[in-house]
């Protein structure tokens, strides 16, 4: 699940300079409202930049193992599992063409009509992308998580493990991020697109942060 190198001419010039589709590996865990927020953001990346994106599965779940934390995020870690390991059995045994469709109703869901998290809710996900909604039994199949660690793993490799989700590479170029609310459009993703993998790329570049004055606004 890693990328495939950019030309070099693609990647000395600058994201301006691409003239041929660079493509671009989106890791996520569906339970994060910022990183729905950034997925939004890349669908709208894609209209606008010859990028086309390729979806991975990364899990809060693993990523907080053996981390203290407050028992609300205890418990949401707990339900961070199932989601996580649906999508990773539907693409085992539908393609990983299943991953946006699904992502996209599971996100929806979560974060815009503010469903739960359970196997109701990822049942009606299934059944709206046309997957069988047995794929529910993954929610608690343990059998999954190896696989589900190696995308994962494949992620997290890129950026070190003081991230969260989304990680998001371009060729050897890989960060976590952007944190961003609303999801900007049309040709305002583009440039934030351009500005992104400016920095990013930059030999040293490591972090451009503020504080966060807003909720996740889904527009």
């Amino acid at each position: 699940m890693t990328s495939e190198d950019l030309t070099a001419s693609s990647t000395n010039a600058g994201p301006a300079a691409a003239t041929t589709t660079q493509p671009v590996d989106f890791w996520f865990d569906p339970l994060c409202p910022w990183a729905w927020l950034t997925s939004r953001w890349i669908l709208e990346v894609e209209k606008v930049r010859p990028v086309e994106v390729r979806w991975h599965v990364m899990s809060l779940a693993v990523l907080n193992e053996g981390r203290e934390m407050p028992e609300e995020y205890v418990e949401l870690m707990r339900q961070a599992w199932g989601p996580v390991r649906v999508l990773i059995a539907a693409a085992q045994q539908h393609g990983e063409q299943v991953l946006l469709p699904l992502y996209t109703a599971l996100g929806n869901r979560f974060h815009l009509e503010k469903r739960e998290k359970d196997a109701e809710t990822v049942g009606e996900a299934l059944a709206e992308v046309g997957l069988p909604t047995s794929l529910v039994a993954a929610m608690t199949d343990t059998g999954y998580d190896e696989a589900l660690r190696a995308s994962h793993s494949a992620g997290i490799a890129r950026v070190g493990m003081d991230v969260g989700t989304p990680v998001v590479a371009v060729g050897d170029n890989a960060f976590f991020g952007p944190v961003v609310t609303p999801a900007p459009k049309g040709e305002a993703a583009g440039k934030l697109w351009d500005g992104v993998l400016l920095v990013s790329a930059t030999p040293g570049f490591y972090e451009l942060k503020r504080t966060r004055d807003a909720s996740p606004t889904f527009d």
